[in-house]
């Protein structure tokens, strides 16, 4: 539960870090702008007790990473719309 800025400003410190040390992250949000922003691979994940890997995203944005960039990108509402349309699909499933 962070304010948007100190959020904003820990994504760009946590992908410093991973460019410098070349390492691999796994990370779990719900924010769809987030995920897009930081990853290589979103691994959507059905709804309820039996969830599973439902879909995964291969993400397309080129490295390092520049937020306007990545906002600017012709995939980029395309990839955030798909990814929502997934999570809406699979919480009424859920219901």
């Amino acid at each position: 539960m962070l304010d948007a800025l100190t959020r904003m400003e820990l994504q760009e410190v946590l992908l410093s870090i991973l460019e410098v040390d070349r390492r691999t992250a796994i990370m779990v949000t719900h924010d769809v702008d987030e995920a897009l922003f930081l990853s290589d691979r979103i691994v959507l994940m059905t709804s309820g007790p039996a969830a599973h890997v439902g879909e995964i995203i291969d993400v397309p944005f080129a490295r390092p990473r520049r937020r306007d960039d990545v906002l600017e990108h012709p995939d980029y509402y395309e990839l955030r719309s798909r990814v929502i349309e997934f999570l809406d699909a699979h919480d009424r499933r859920a219901a």
